[in-house]
């Protein structure tokens, strides 16, 4: 929850590959006041059945900026195993399961708003956008 002095951050993320929300999606929260300060982990969580993280630690007063880095390759490994005939087709290069095994986003935040930040994910792909 953001206050006057804080702001609040929330995820959800979507399998766009498989047309549902991806669930066991590790997410660390970092944090850093100024340009030039440093990194500061707040801690993390694991997307639910939903695909959503909802238990986030608060942000410290003063926060400028936050980080989500998102460890997305175990889910895809699982996913692959899960789905061995699915993927058939797939180019034949996918040994660890996705092009991209982590996911990093980054992003400006001011105090009293809130930021929910949506990464709709594939194996060879990502887009992530403010939401609401």
């Amino acid at each position: 929850m953001s206050t006057s002095t804080t702001a609040s951050v929330s995820t959800h993320v979507l399998d766009t590959s498989a047309g549902r929300p991806a669930e066991g999606i590790a997410v660390r929260l970092a944090a850093r006041a100024g340009h030039e300060g440093d990194w500061r982990d707040l801690g993390g969580s694991a997307t639910d059945a939903d695909g959503r993280c909802k238990d986030f630690p608060a942000l410290p007063e003063g926060t400028t900026h936050v980080r989500l880095d998102f460890a997305v390759e175990p889910y895809f490994i699982t996913t692959a195993n899960q789905q061995a005939d699915a993927q058939q087709d797939a180019p034949a290069n996918r040994d660890s399961g996705a092009f991209f095994p982590e996911v990093a986003i980054t992003f400006a935040v001011k105090p009293g708003e809130h930021y929910h930040v949506p990464l709709l994910l594939n194996p060879f792909g990502y887009s992530v956008y403010r939401g609401s």
